[in-house]
């Protein structure tokens, strides 16, 4: 009996020592793979804060690639700087000497890096109006025409811009396009061994030339029309009306409409007439002295031929 019971003893130590060491190794395990775990999430973390910047600033590549799609995805637009604008511009200004505006409003122009465009200038009195049209840089487009402004009472200003950068992009894609279909017609051209052929290149490279050469104008067009903005300036004196009417309507309107319209027929009328009375008068008084001498001398009594008698009648014979 003391033999059975040590043995079955020692069967339940040696399973307890068995489970004990089960349950060590479990444990053991389970605390490496933390530490792993933990050992990554530091590395990571690590390398996220120790990678050195991008020279001037910029996000690494590796990390703008990471980036959440909501933090703003896609190419970046243009900043206002780098996009093409036209600036375009009217105003009207009253100033008290004309002249003396105008060669102040050219001498800003001037200053500015820009140049006169046109000039057109009526009367010479109170009632004189001088257009300029003023070609500056965009840059300094909003500061030429506060200066112009100052120049004296401003009656009305008008400015229009218009974004252009992407036809731009266009036709610097379009020309780099078109230059590589030149440069393929001329190596073709170069390698012809007929006449039909060579023809046919010919016309085919003078055709592609010129669709590069009216691309290129109009890029052209659009570069002068960024680079130099435009600015209409009307310089009016004291006494100049303003150009801008309002539009009215009504019976009242009409009538003075037709008043005016019937005015300036009659003196035209009468202008007429003033001019064509010395005719009148030259041509007019002898014709009429002639026409009454016809009538009078159709009016008198045509002279009377004398009447003969007429012969006499034979007397009748008698009868037998």
């Amino acid at each position: 009996m003391t033999t059975m019971g040590a043995g079955m003893d020692g069967q339940v130590g040696r399973r307890r020592g068995a489970l004990l060491a089960a349950t060590a190794l479990a444990a053991a395990l389970a605390l490496t793979g933390c530490g792993a775990g933990d050992s990554g999430a530091h590395d990571t973390a690590g390398s996220a804060v120790e990678a050195p910047p991008a020279k001037g600033g910029e996000v690494p590549r590796d990390a703008a690639a990471g980036a959440p799609e909501a933090a703003g995805a896609g190419a970046p637009d243009l900043r206002v700087d780098q996009r093409a604008i036209i600036y375009t511009g009217t105003m009207r200004v009253q100033v008290d000497d004309v002249d003396s505006a105008a060669r102040e409003a050219t001498a800003v122009a001037t200053r500015a890096g820009g140049f006169v465009g046109g000039d057109q200038r009526r009367s010479a009195d109170a009632d004189a109006v001088a257009e300029l049209v003023l070609r500056v840089p965009a840059a300094k487009f909003t500061g030429v025409v506060e200066e112009i402004a100052k120049l004296g009472r401003q009656q009305n200003r008008e400015i229009n811009t218009q974004d252009v950068t992407e036809e731009t992009v266009d036709l610097d894609a379009r020309i780099t396009s078109q230059r590589a279909r030149v440069d393929s017609a001329r190596r073709l051209l170069g390698r012809a061994t007929s006449i039909t052929d060579l023809v046919s290149l010919e016309n085919e490279l003078g055709r592609r030339e010129a669709d590069l050469a009216s691309l290129e104008a109009k890029k052209r067009r659009l570069a002068d029309l960024t680079a130099l903005s435009t600015i209409t300036v009307a310089l009016a004196g004291p006494a100049a009306k303003a150009t801008e009417e309002k539009d009215e309507t009504g019976f009242l309107v009409g009538l003075k409409g037709g008043w005016k319209a019937f005015v300036v027929s009659m003196t035209v009328l009468l202008t007429v007439l003033g001019a064509l009375l010395p005719w009148l008068v030259a041509l007019g008084v002898p014709l009429a002295v002639l026409l009454v001498v016809l009538r009078r001398r159709r009016r008198s009594p045509a002279l009377v031929a004398p009447v003969s008698a007429p012969p006499p009648v034979p007397a009748a014979r008698s009868g037998p």
